[in-house]
């Protein structure tokens, strides 16, 4: 397990981790309790809830709030209920995330609460507990759960896709001001997990596939990275290495530059060049090749 190294991660400081109660935002809460902080955990379910408690096993130092990220009422008890129990919050990973919203043409209340969740559910969070560590003399880390699928757009569900590129562009832009405000002092982190056996995927299928990562995998992944300084932490898997990441992220982004057809990468027309592409050496930009 690698060491938790920010300024804000010392024991005694507060932690919150929305979808806490399972999957990677359960696995980094363990993580965070087992440094000494104290950590509330937010999620839907309060049974579930009390269960993660339980197996993180801190006691008094974990927190249950019943919440639904993407009601700001709901978002507004929790920060109260927080700041009462644990007082300034030092970390804050905004995690919960929904699927199955769909395609353009189809399932508007799906969108709604796919969106809902997973981009307005993070800003919530940002706007409830970001402020107040901007405005301390405190260290601050602020980690948000973004996805693969936000980048590279792999056509399916449009809706989920849309709403983690709008979690990744509200973190780029709050690392931003974040460091306009705070000349480093409190940091924002844009988590990127490949394939992860979570309670989402666990729906579908029964046992972990040998290609999924753990959530455990995931949450050392994170902490390893924010312990690098990097802000984009982007995770292999079992099956898909970084440079294939890599490869795949430069393909996407080369649509634009290079004038091809939106989501070339599935287009038949494009099937051939884009493996020819993924069996080439990646150039690596700044070492001259």
């Amino acid at each position: 397990m690698p060491s938790l190294d920010h300024p804000a991660l010392v024991p005694g400081n507060a932690a919150v981790v929305t979808g806490g109660a399972s999957g990677i935002g359960l696995a980094a809460a363990r993580r965070l309790a087992e440094a000494g902080l104290r950590v509330c955990l937010a999620d839907l379910d309060e049974a579930k809830l009390e269960e993660a408690a339980a197996a993180i096993g801190a006691g008094d130092a974990i927190l249950t709030h019943a919440t639904d990220v993407s009601d700001a009422a709901s978002m507004d008890r929790l920060a109260e209920a927080v700041r009462e129990r644990l007082g300034h919050v030092s970390v804050v990973m905004n995690n919960a995330g929904t699927g199955g919203g769909g395609d353009a043409l189809s399932n508007p209340d799906g969108w709604l609460r796919v969106l809902g969740v997973n981009l307005m559910g993070v800003l919530h969070g940002v706007q409830r507990f970001v402020p107040p560590m901007v405005e301390s003399d405190q260290p601050g880390l602020v980690i948000h759960t973004g996805s693969k699928q936000g980048i590279t757009q792999p056509p399916g569900d449009t809706a989920y896709n849309v709403s983690k590129s709008g979690v990744k562009s509200l973190t780029e832009g709050l690392a931003h001001t974040l460091l306009e405000k705070t000349s480093g002092r409190v940091t924002a982190h844009l988590l990127v997990p490949g394939f992860t056996y979570t309670g989402m995927i666990a729906r579908f299928i029964e046992t972990k596939p040998p290609a999924a990562w753990t959530p455990e995998q995931v949450a050392d992944e994170l902490f390893t990275g924010i312990g690098k300084g990097a802000f984009y932490i982007v995770c292999p898997d079992n099956e898909t290495t970084r440079e294939q990441d890599q490869k795949r992220m430069l393909w996407s982004a080369g649509d634009l530059i290079e004038g091809r057809p939106a989501l070339s990468r599935w287009h038949p027309d494009y099937k051939a060049a884009f493996e020819a592409f993924m069996e080439r050496p990646l150039a690596r930009y700044g070492d001259g090749s």
